[in-house]
Protein backbone atom coordinates (compact mmCIF):
# COMPACT_ATOMS: atom_id res chain seq x y z
CA UNK A 1 0.00 0.00 0.00
CA UNK A 2 2.11 2.85 -1.28
CA UNK A 3 1.10 6.15 0.30
CA UNK A 4 1.53 8.92 -2.25
CA UNK A 5 1.86 12.48 -0.98
CA UNK A 6 -1.53 13.47 -2.39
CA UNK A 7 -3.19 10.70 -0.38
CA UNK A 8 -2.25 12.46 2.86
CA UNK A 9 -4.58 15.04 4.38
CA UNK A 10 -3.44 18.51 3.19
CA UNK A 11 -2.97 19.71 6.78
CA UNK A 12 -0.52 16.87 7.41
CA UNK A 13 1.40 16.69 4.12
CA UNK A 14 4.30 18.95 5.06
CA UNK A 15 4.80 17.17 8.38
CA UNK A 16 4.55 13.80 6.70
CA UNK A 17 7.11 14.73 4.06
CA UNK A 18 9.62 15.86 6.70
CA UNK A 19 9.10 12.73 8.78
CA UNK A 20 9.59 10.43 5.80
CA UNK A 21 12.74 12.28 4.80
CA UNK A 22 14.46 12.47 8.20
CA UNK A 23 13.10 9.29 9.86
CA UNK A 24 11.75 6.92 7.18
CA UNK A 25 11.47 3.90 9.50
CA UNK A 26 12.69 2.38 12.75
CA UNK A 27 15.56 -0.04 13.24
CA UNK A 28 16.69 -1.83 16.39
CA UNK A 29 19.38 0.80 16.80
CA UNK A 30 16.78 3.58 16.56
CA UNK A 31 14.54 1.82 19.07
CA UNK A 32 17.40 1.70 21.54
CA UNK A 33 18.37 5.31 20.84
CA UNK A 34 14.80 6.52 21.49
CA UNK A 35 14.66 4.60 24.75
CA UNK A 36 17.98 6.04 25.89
CA UNK A 37 16.74 9.60 25.23
CA UNK A 38 13.36 8.99 26.89
CA UNK A 39 14.92 7.34 29.93
CA UNK A 40 17.40 10.15 30.41
CA UNK A 41 15.19 13.16 29.76
CA UNK A 42 11.61 11.94 30.19
CA UNK A 43 11.44 9.86 33.34
CA UNK A 44 10.58 11.49 36.67
CA UNK A 45 8.90 14.51 35.03
CA UNK A 46 5.20 15.36 35.18
CA UNK A 47 5.29 17.85 32.23
CA UNK A 48 2.04 19.44 33.42
CA UNK A 49 0.90 21.54 36.35
CA UNK A 50 -2.71 20.42 36.10
CA UNK A 51 -2.22 17.12 37.90
CA UNK A 52 -0.24 15.62 40.75
CA UNK A 53 2.30 12.97 39.83
CA UNK A 54 3.81 10.20 41.92
CA UNK A 55 5.74 7.03 41.23
CA UNK A 56 4.89 3.77 42.91
CA UNK A 57 6.97 0.62 42.71
CA UNK A 58 5.25 -2.76 43.01
CA UNK A 59 6.85 -6.22 43.05
CA UNK A 60 6.66 -8.64 40.16
CA UNK A 61 6.65 -12.39 40.73
CA UNK A 62 10.39 -12.56 40.05
CA UNK A 63 11.14 -9.99 42.75
CA UNK A 64 11.90 -7.11 40.40
CA UNK A 65 9.88 -3.90 40.63
CA UNK A 66 7.37 -2.43 38.19
CA UNK A 67 7.24 1.35 38.14
CA UNK A 68 3.79 2.93 38.05
CA UNK A 69 3.14 6.60 37.32
CA UNK A 70 0.03 7.70 39.19
CA UNK A 71 -1.68 10.92 38.14
CA UNK A 72 -4.37 12.59 40.23
CA UNK A 73 -6.25 15.88 39.73
CA UNK A 74 -4.58 18.79 41.47
CA UNK A 75 -7.51 21.18 41.44
CA UNK A 76 -10.65 19.12 41.20
CA UNK A 77 -13.88 20.83 40.22
CA UNK A 78 -15.62 21.55 43.57
CA UNK A 79 -18.70 19.44 42.90
CA UNK A 80 -16.47 16.46 42.03
CA UNK A 81 -13.98 16.87 44.87
CA UNK A 82 -15.61 14.40 47.25
CA UNK A 83 -17.18 12.16 44.61
CA UNK A 84 -15.51 8.88 43.56
CA UNK A 85 -14.03 9.10 40.07
CA UNK A 86 -13.09 6.65 37.31
CA UNK A 87 -9.75 4.92 37.46
CA UNK A 88 -8.01 4.79 34.07
CA UNK A 89 -5.14 2.44 33.30
CA UNK A 90 -3.34 4.15 30.42
CA UNK A 91 -0.75 2.26 28.35
CA UNK A 92 1.77 4.19 26.27
CA UNK A 93 2.60 3.42 22.66
CA UNK A 94 5.88 2.72 20.94
CA UNK A 95 5.56 -0.49 18.95
CA UNK A 96 5.94 -2.50 22.17
CA UNK A 97 9.65 -1.64 21.84
CA UNK A 98 10.00 1.94 23.04
CA UNK A 99 8.38 4.45 25.35
CA UNK A 100 7.72 5.51 28.93
CA UNK A 101 4.51 6.55 30.71
CA UNK A 102 5.55 10.20 30.90
CA UNK A 103 5.47 10.61 27.11
CA UNK A 104 1.66 10.51 27.14
CA UNK A 105 1.12 13.43 29.50
CA UNK A 106 -1.06 15.23 26.95
CA UNK A 107 -3.52 12.34 26.84
CA UNK A 108 -3.45 12.06 30.62
CA UNK A 109 -3.92 15.79 31.11
CA UNK A 110 -7.01 15.79 28.88
CA UNK A 111 -8.61 12.83 30.63
CA UNK A 112 -8.08 14.37 34.06
CA UNK A 113 -9.39 17.75 32.97
CA UNK A 114 -12.48 16.05 31.52
CA UNK A 115 -13.40 14.01 34.59
CA UNK A 116 -10.97 14.44 37.52
CA UNK A 117 -10.18 10.75 37.01
CA UNK A 118 -7.16 8.99 38.46
CA UNK A 119 -4.73 7.68 35.83
CA UNK A 120 -2.26 4.87 36.41
CA UNK A 121 0.33 4.29 33.71
CA UNK A 122 2.81 1.40 34.05
CA UNK A 123 6.38 1.49 32.81
CA UNK A 124 5.85 -1.93 31.28
CA UNK A 125 8.68 -4.09 29.99
CA UNK A 126 9.67 -3.13 26.46
CA UNK A 127 10.26 -5.82 23.86
CA UNK A 128 13.90 -4.82 23.40
CA UNK A 129 14.35 -6.05 26.98
CA UNK A 130 11.98 -9.05 26.98
CA UNK A 131 9.33 -10.33 24.54
CA UNK A 132 5.69 -11.25 25.14
CA UNK A 133 4.24 -11.91 27.71
CA UNK A 134 6.38 -9.57 29.84
CA UNK A 135 4.51 -6.37 28.86
CA UNK A 136 1.06 -7.92 29.25
CA UNK A 137 1.99 -9.39 32.64
CA UNK A 138 3.09 -5.93 33.78
CA UNK A 139 -0.14 -4.36 32.57
CA UNK A 140 -2.29 -6.91 34.37
CA UNK A 141 -0.24 -6.42 37.52
CA UNK A 142 -0.87 -2.66 37.26
CA UNK A 143 -4.59 -3.24 36.70
CA UNK A 144 -4.76 -5.47 39.74
CA UNK A 145 -2.94 -2.81 41.79
CA UNK A 146 -5.47 -0.20 40.67
CA UNK A 147 -8.34 -2.47 41.71
CA UNK A 148 -6.77 -3.18 45.09
CA UNK A 149 -6.03 0.49 45.82
CA UNK A 150 -9.19 2.12 44.46
CA UNK A 151 -10.29 3.33 47.88
CA UNK A 152 -6.91 5.01 48.53
CA UNK A 153 -7.35 7.26 45.49
CA UNK A 154 -11.12 7.83 45.57
CA UNK A 155 -11.75 5.64 42.53
CA UNK A 156 -15.06 3.99 41.73
CA UNK A 157 -14.58 0.22 41.79
CA UNK A 158 -17.22 -0.14 39.05
CA UNK A 159 -15.46 2.31 36.73
CA UNK A 160 -12.10 0.83 35.92
CA UNK A 161 -11.22 1.93 32.38
CA UNK A 162 -8.34 0.82 30.15
CA UNK A 163 -6.83 2.70 27.21
CA UNK A 164 -3.71 3.30 25.20
CA UNK A 165 -2.40 4.40 21.83
CA UNK A 166 -0.75 2.26 19.14
CA UNK A 167 1.02 -0.62 20.91
CA UNK A 168 -0.62 0.68 24.08
CA UNK A 169 -3.93 0.24 22.29
CA UNK A 170 -2.95 -3.31 21.40
CA UNK A 171 -2.09 -3.96 25.03
CA UNK A 172 -5.40 -2.43 26.12
CA UNK A 173 -7.31 -4.76 23.80
CA UNK A 174 -5.24 -7.75 24.94
CA UNK A 175 -5.71 -6.83 28.58
CA UNK A 176 -9.48 -6.68 28.16
CA UNK A 177 -9.45 -10.17 26.62
CA UNK A 178 -7.21 -11.46 29.39
CA UNK A 179 -9.28 -9.89 32.17
CA UNK A 180 -12.51 -11.16 30.64
CA UNK A 181 -11.17 -14.72 30.47
CA UNK A 182 -9.62 -14.72 33.95
CA UNK A 183 -12.75 -13.27 35.53
CA UNK A 184 -10.93 -11.55 38.41
CA UNK A 185 -11.28 -7.88 37.40
CA UNK A 186 -14.10 -6.08 35.60
CA UNK A 187 -13.25 -3.41 33.02
CA UNK A 188 -16.10 -1.01 32.31
CA UNK A 189 -14.75 0.73 29.18
CA UNK A 190 -11.76 0.61 26.82
CA UNK A 191 -10.05 3.08 24.47
CA UNK A 192 -7.55 1.24 22.22
CA UNK A 193 -6.57 4.07 19.85
CA UNK A 194 -5.26 3.01 16.41
CA UNK A 195 -4.25 -0.26 18.09
CA UNK A 196 -1.46 -2.64 17.07
CA UNK A 197 -3.50 -5.84 16.95
CA UNK A 198 -2.39 -8.18 14.17
CA UNK A 199 1.02 -9.70 13.56
CA UNK A 200 -0.14 -10.96 10.16
CA UNK A 201 -0.12 -8.77 7.03
CA UNK A 202 -3.34 -6.96 6.20
CA UNK A 203 -4.32 -4.93 3.17
CA UNK A 204 -3.21 -1.70 4.82
CA UNK A 205 -0.11 -3.00 6.62
CA UNK A 206 1.48 -4.70 3.61
CA UNK A 207 4.10 -2.57 1.81
CA UNK A 208 2.86 0.56 3.58
CA UNK A 209 5.33 3.46 3.48
CA UNK A 210 3.30 6.07 5.37
CA UNK A 211 4.99 8.58 7.71
CA UNK A 212 5.62 7.81 11.41
CA UNK A 213 4.89 4.05 11.24
CA UNK A 214 5.19 1.81 8.21
CA UNK A 215 5.62 -1.84 7.24
CA UNK A 216 9.37 -1.90 7.89
CA UNK A 217 8.91 -0.57 11.44
CA UNK A 218 5.87 -2.76 12.05
CA UNK A 219 7.52 -6.02 10.99
CA UNK A 220 10.55 -5.38 13.18
CA UNK A 221 8.35 -4.44 16.14
CA UNK A 222 6.34 -7.66 15.89
CA UNK A 223 9.53 -9.74 15.57
CA UNK A 224 10.86 -8.19 18.77
CA UNK A 225 7.58 -8.52 20.65
CA UNK A 226 6.79 -12.10 19.66
CA UNK A 227 10.32 -13.49 19.68
CA UNK A 228 10.32 -17.16 18.68
CA UNK A 229 6.56 -17.04 18.11
CA UNK A 230 6.89 -14.62 15.19
CA UNK A 231 5.83 -16.07 11.85
CA UNK A 232 4.16 -19.09 13.41
CA UNK A 233 0.53 -20.05 13.91
CA UNK A 234 1.11 -20.35 17.65
CA UNK A 235 0.76 -16.64 18.43
CA UNK A 236 -1.66 -16.27 21.37
CA UNK A 237 -4.66 -13.99 21.17
CA UNK A 238 -3.30 -12.14 24.21
CA UNK A 239 -0.23 -11.21 22.13
CA UNK A 240 -2.15 -10.32 18.95
CA UNK A 241 -5.82 -9.68 19.81
CA UNK A 242 -6.83 -9.85 16.12
CA UNK A 243 -6.38 -13.62 16.42
CA UNK A 244 -9.33 -13.85 18.82
CA UNK A 245 -12.58 -15.09 17.27
CA UNK A 246 -14.98 -14.43 20.18
CA UNK A 247 -15.34 -10.82 21.32
CA UNK A 248 -18.46 -11.32 23.41
CA UNK A 249 -18.36 -9.86 26.89
CA UNK A 250 -15.76 -7.19 26.13
CA UNK A 251 -16.36 -3.67 27.46
CA UNK A 252 -17.83 -0.80 25.44
CA UNK A 253 -15.12 0.51 23.14
CA UNK A 254 -13.95 3.78 21.60
CA UNK A 255 -11.28 3.96 18.95
CA UNK A 256 -10.20 5.84 15.84
CA UNK A 257 -7.65 5.34 13.09
CA UNK A 258 -6.26 7.13 10.03
CA UNK A 259 -7.11 5.90 6.54
CA UNK A 260 -3.52 5.67 5.26
CA UNK A 261 -1.83 4.04 8.23
CA UNK A 262 -0.85 0.35 8.56
CA UNK A 263 -3.34 -0.37 11.37
CA UNK A 264 -6.42 0.79 9.42
CA UNK A 265 -7.70 -2.62 8.32
CA UNK A 266 -7.05 -4.46 11.58
CA UNK A 267 -8.79 -1.67 13.52
CA UNK A 268 -11.81 -1.76 11.21
CA UNK A 269 -11.99 -5.55 11.52
CA UNK A 270 -11.71 -5.35 15.29
CA UNK A 271 -14.58 -2.87 15.49
CA UNK A 272 -16.73 -4.97 13.15
CA UNK A 273 -16.16 -8.08 15.25
CA UNK A 274 -16.94 -6.20 18.44
CA UNK A 275 -20.19 -4.97 16.93
CA UNK A 276 -21.07 -8.45 15.69
CA UNK A 277 -20.59 -9.65 19.28
CA UNK A 278 -22.99 -7.00 20.55
CA UNK A 279 -20.34 -4.70 22.06
CA UNK A 280 -21.18 -1.00 21.97
CA UNK A 281 -18.56 0.91 19.99
CA UNK A 282 -17.74 4.47 18.96
CA UNK A 283 -15.45 4.59 15.94
CA UNK A 284 -14.08 7.03 13.37
CA UNK A 285 -11.75 6.70 10.39
CA UNK A 286 -9.99 9.97 9.55
CA UNK A 287 -9.36 10.38 5.85
CA UNK A 288 -5.77 10.94 4.74
CA UNK A 289 -4.34 10.58 8.22
CA UNK A 290 -1.24 8.60 9.13
CA UNK A 291 -0.25 7.03 12.44
CA UNK A 292 -0.52 9.25 15.54
CA UNK A 293 -1.70 12.14 13.37
CA UNK A 294 -3.54 13.79 16.27
CA UNK A 295 -0.21 14.06 18.12
CA UNK A 296 1.94 15.06 15.15
CA UNK A 297 -0.72 17.51 14.01
CA UNK A 298 -2.40 18.38 17.26
CA UNK A 299 -2.93 22.01 16.19
CA UNK A 300 -4.52 21.06 12.87
CA UNK A 301 -8.27 20.93 12.39
CA UNK A 302 -8.20 17.19 11.74
CA UNK A 303 -6.11 16.61 14.86
CA UNK A 304 -8.52 18.67 16.96
CA UNK A 305 -11.46 16.73 15.54
CA UNK A 306 -9.94 13.44 16.64
CA UNK A 307 -9.19 14.72 20.14
CA UNK A 308 -12.71 16.14 20.43
CA UNK A 309 -14.13 12.75 19.41
CA UNK A 310 -11.94 11.03 22.00
CA UNK A 311 -12.75 13.35 24.90
CA UNK A 312 -16.45 13.52 24.07
CA UNK A 313 -16.59 9.73 24.02
CA UNK A 314 -14.63 9.54 27.25
CA UNK A 315 -17.05 11.91 28.97
CA UNK A 316 -19.94 9.78 27.73
CA UNK A 317 -18.27 6.71 29.21
CA UNK A 318 -17.77 8.45 32.56
CA UNK A 319 -21.45 9.33 32.65
CA UNK A 320 -22.71 5.98 31.38
CA UNK A 321 -20.59 2.87 31.86
CA UNK A 322 -20.34 0.85 35.07
CA UNK A 323 -19.35 -2.73 35.73
CA UNK A 324 -19.23 -4.16 39.24
CA UNK A 325 -16.23 -6.18 40.32
CA UNK A 326 -16.80 -9.96 40.34
CA UNK A 327 -15.83 -10.24 44.01
CA UNK A 328 -18.42 -7.63 44.97
CA UNK A 329 -15.72 -5.11 45.97
CA UNK A 330 -17.48 -1.74 46.23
Amino acid sequence: MHIARQMINPELRARGTLIRFFWPSFSLRKFRFCNAVLDKFGKDHAFSKSFSYEQVYIPRNDGSLLRLCVYTPKNAIPERRHTPVPGLLWLHGGGYAIGIPEQDYLFIERFIEASDCVVVSPDYTRSVDAPYPAALDDCYLALRWLKEHWIDYGVRSDQLFVGGDSAGGGLAAALCLYARDKGEISIAFQMPLYPMLDDRPTGSSLSNDAPVWNTVSNDLAWKLYLGELFGTEHVPKYAAPARETDYAGLPPTLTFVGSVEPFRDETIQYVEMLRDAGVETAFQVYDGCFHAFELVGRRTDIGRQAIEFLISGFKHAVATYRKAQPDGDT
